[in-house]
């Protein structure tokens, strides 16, 4: 959903394109291969951009956020989305392989520590992967916060956000049977692990329309049908890990484990109307992180490309690169 929403809104914001100067995939075992590029700065700070999803893979606007003369842009496809292989797998892909392959691509570039730069699953991905790496995180980035807890998949799935656009809410669940409605998660996990490629496809596509139709302010309801590929792997793998519950040991994990980073710097970039992933989170966290500031974007929702939230995370960069 990041890489659709409001671009030519947000464009102005951000810093011209430009091309990797180097392309790999990785092989981080378990039979997985991972696609990684580096753009920017060879010589400059170095920042891991963490894609959202579970499952959405990284694109090139996601380069644009950060000054080219003064950053060591890194950017991947977490396992199973983007260019990485197997496509669309959930086989041996957890929170914990993915903050394992971060670690690999850290060691195999030679970096001792990074920004690290996140929204979304994202930023999930990024509280996860500072807690467990402390040492390896100079500084953190967040945009639209999810914790993975159960509160929130109840929220997004469980009607909380569907009373805000009951419409769309009701097509979503509409294409499960009734006395399926109270898991909506697993029901979509039956289907979209069916084995049957055209039925897996066709909730799929359901799968990331309702996300899609929420991520933006100006949404006007209408989530789009995305590719049957790119939405197979968003939503196999978005369905896997909250089915999983993002394959933390217990509910609330992030939250309670904020005291591991409390030193370490950080800005949240958090949309007021983020209908994916409401704002208390972001606040919640901002409470126990002395060394975090919140930034509230009024008139913004969730997705990167919204323009306040472009302008926001481009300045919060530029305020870096000028430290």
């Amino acid at each position: 959903m990041d890489k659709h929403t409001d671009q030519k809104r947000a464009v102005q914001y951000l810093y011209p394109p430009i091309d990797p100067f180097d392309q790999r995939m990785m092989d981080v075992g378990d039979s997985h291969r991972i696609y990684v590029e580096q753009c920017g700065n060879p010589q400059g700070i170095p920042v891991v951009v963490l894609h959202g999803g579970p499952g959405g893979g990284c694109s090139p606007a996601m380069r644009r956020y950060f000054d080219p003369a003064v950053y060591r842009v890194i950017l991947f496809d977490q396992r199973g989305c983007g260019r990485s292989r197997p496509h669309a797998s959930v086989k041996n892909n957890t929170t914990w392989h993915l903050v394992a392959d971060i670690e690999a691509i850290r060691e195999a570039l030679d970096i001792e520590a990074w920004i690290v730069f996140g929204g979304s699953w994202g930023a999930t991905l990024s509280l996860v992967y500072a807690q467990t790496h402390p040492d390896r995180t100079m500084q953190i980035v967040l945009r639209g916060v999810f914790l993975a807890t159960q509160a929130e998949l109840d929220w997004f799935y469980g009607g909380g956000a569907g009373k805000f656009w009951p419409e769309v809410w009701d097509k979503f669940v509409k294409l499960i049977p009734a006395d399926e409605r109270d898991d909506l998660i697993g029901a979509y996990h039956k289907r979209l692990f069916s084995g049957d490629l055209p039925i897996e496809t066709r909730y799929a596509r359901a799968w990331s329309s309702w996300e899609n139709a929420l991520a933006s302010i100006h949404s006007n309801g209408n989530g789009g049908e995305a590719p049957g590929e790119y939405a197979r792997a968003f939503a196999r793998l978005e369905n896997h890990y909250f089915i999983n519950a993002a394959f933390l040991e217990e509910d609330g994990q992030i939250l309670a484990n904020m005291h591991k980073i409390a030193h370490i710097p950080g800005t949240i970039v958090q949309g007021r109307y983020d209908m994916i992933c409401p704002p208390d989170s972001a606040y919640a966290i901002s409470q126990v992180w002395p060394a975090s500031d919140l930034v509230m974007v009024r008139n913004a929702g969730h997705a990167l490309s919204e323009p306040g939230i472009s302008a926001e995370l481009v300045r919060t960069m530029d305020r870096i690169a000028g430290h």
